[in-house]
């Protein structure tokens, strides 16, 4: 009986494990689609990651192409609006020419009669006047342009309003040599059309080669030595001075602290003193002057010989025909 039930286990125990060699062998040997992947088969997932990072790498390529297209586009719609935009002419003063010399407060915002100093940002559209004689000029700058805009923020629509004045003056350019006998006289100062008080006299003195008066120099308290108006000179050679209301005279003829955001500033001057309502030719040197006297003088003693060869001329003739009409009455008679 014993023997009977340890057969019976036996056969039992065989008959399972024949069982899970089919199942196991089955399982091994057919061709299972299934979804999961095998652990450790990394051929199938070095193809998925494969797939996925080639995917990947063109969308980032096509999405930096795009990028790139836009930047471009957006870079040449704000090159061809400012291409589009016509500024203003810059005003570069020549020698005998009067402009203001202009900065804010800030001392930034500036002009000093040139498109290529540091004072180009108002160069657009300044007003400058050329002095050919004792009368009345007005010289001028303007904020209020498209030049000056797009040069302070770099966009054709920006906005920017200047403030205060850190200095301004009346300026003949190369005034000593050409217009040395020059004063000014300032008349009336403008801000957006408004009058601005003028506090003080201005006078002219000689800085640079230049001929200049101040209107608000904080950089000094008193008038320069050589300061000069309609009523003479301010001071002696001693620095004494020699006209009552000397106290008077002032760099400074206006408030500056007064001053607040502005557009144009116009100031209105009378230049006497000259000897003569003419001057010489803006940047004409003294040969140049000295060529046109010896033209001139070259010209009147060429028109001088002309003259005497004609007169020479016509002298020759009325002899010869005397002594024809001489010749012709001696064979009639």
């Amino acid at each position: 009986m014993m023997k009977m039930k340890k057969y019976l286990a036996c056969l039992m125990a065989t008959l399972m494990m024949s069982g899970a060699m089919v199942a196991c062998g089955g399982n091994s040997e057919s061709g299972s689609t299934s979804s999961v992947a095998p652990a450790g088969d990394s051929s199938v997932d070095f193809e998925f990651d494969d797939e996925t990072a080639t995917e990947t790498e063109a969308e980032v390529e096509d999405s930096d192409a795009e990028t790139a297209d836009s930047e471009a586009g957006d870079d040449s719609a704000v090159e061809a609006t400012a291409a589009d935009v016509e500024f203003e002419d810059v005003v570069d003063a020549q020698p005998g020419q009067a402009y203001l010399a202009m900065t804010d407060s800030q001392v930034w915002v500036q002009y000093w009669g040139s498109s290529t100093d540091s004072g180009y940002m108002l160069a657009y559209d300044a007003g400058v006047a050329d002095i050919t004689g004792n009368g009345t000029y007005t010289v001028s700058v303007n904020a209020d342009t498209k030049g000056f805009i797009y040069d302070v923020t770099g966009d054709v629509d920006g906005e920017y309003t200047p403030s205060g004045i850190g200095f301004a003056a009346v300026i003949i350019k190369d005034g000593e040599k050409l217009t040395p006998d020059a004063i000014i006289t300032i008349d009336k100062i403008t801000i957006d059309g408004e009058e601005v008080e003028m506090t003080g006299k201005n006078y002219t003195s000689t800085e640079d080669g230049c001929i200049r008066s101040n209107i608000y120099n904080h950089y000094i308290d008193t008038p320069s030595g050589d300061a000069r108006s309609t009523e003479g000179s301010i001071y002696d050679a001693d620095g004494n001075p020699i006209v009552d209301d000397a106290d008077e005279y002032t760099p400074q003829i206006i408030d500056g602290s007064a001053i607040g955001e502005w557009k144009k500033i116009e100031v209105t001057f009378t230049v006497s003193g000259m000897a003569n309502d003419a001057t010489p030719v803006a940047g004409a040197d003294d040969d140049s002057v000295d060529s046109d006297a010896d033209a001139d003088a070259d010209s009147s003693a060429d028109a001088d010989a002309d003259s005497a060869d004609s007169a020479d001329s016509s002298a020759d003739d009325a002899t010869a025909a005397g002594e024809e009409e001489e010749s012709v009455d001696f064979v009639i008679e």
